[in-house]
């Protein structure tokens, strides 16, 4: 039963480096604000992780194009 535990905590953990490790290079280093796994990622962070993110996005890509779902505020026009 320890061994099982175990085992599951380094899968969960695993999961959650390559998940948070794909929105953090979403976030950062990216050249497409509307890559489309990027986007569900940030979209579905918990609200201060979003609001970092599109705000790194924003400093990025801020006047160039409309914001990405999940940073858009009003009619999808404006940033958060």
């Amino acid at each position: 039963m320890n061994r099982l535990l175990r085992i599951l905590i380094v899968v969960v953990v695993a999961f959650i480096a390559v998940i948070g490790g794909r929105w953090y290079a979403y976030v950062t280093n990216t050249t497409d604000p509307f890559d489309e796994v990027g986007i569900e990622l940030n979209s579905r962070m918990p609200g201060p992780l979003n609001a970092w993110g599109c705000s790194r996005l924003k400093e990025t890509f801020g006047n160039k194009t409309l914001p990405p779902y999940g940073c858009a505020a009003g009619g999808g026009t404006a940033w958060k």
